[in-house]
């Protein structure tokens, strides 16, 4: 049983900035390929941005 080693834990340090943007990154996804104005009807510049990376995308929007 010399063979074995002990489990290292998982570096959580390292991975908070990461843990920390998946929420961001995931409202980006939904706004730019799911929103369809429901949230970006505020104001009309954010709305083409959305629209527009929907097409750069090649998602469906209209």
């Amino acid at each position: 049983m010399s063979g074995l080693s002990t489990p290292s834990s998982i570096p959580f340090p390292r991975l908070r900035p990461w843990l920390a943007a998946v929420p961001v990154l995931l409202l980006v996804a939904y706004l730019v390929l799911m929103d369809n104005g429901a949230v970006s009807q505020t104001g009309a510049f954010l709305h083409e941005l959305m629209h527009d990376g929907r097409h750069l995308l090649g998602v469906p929007c209209h």
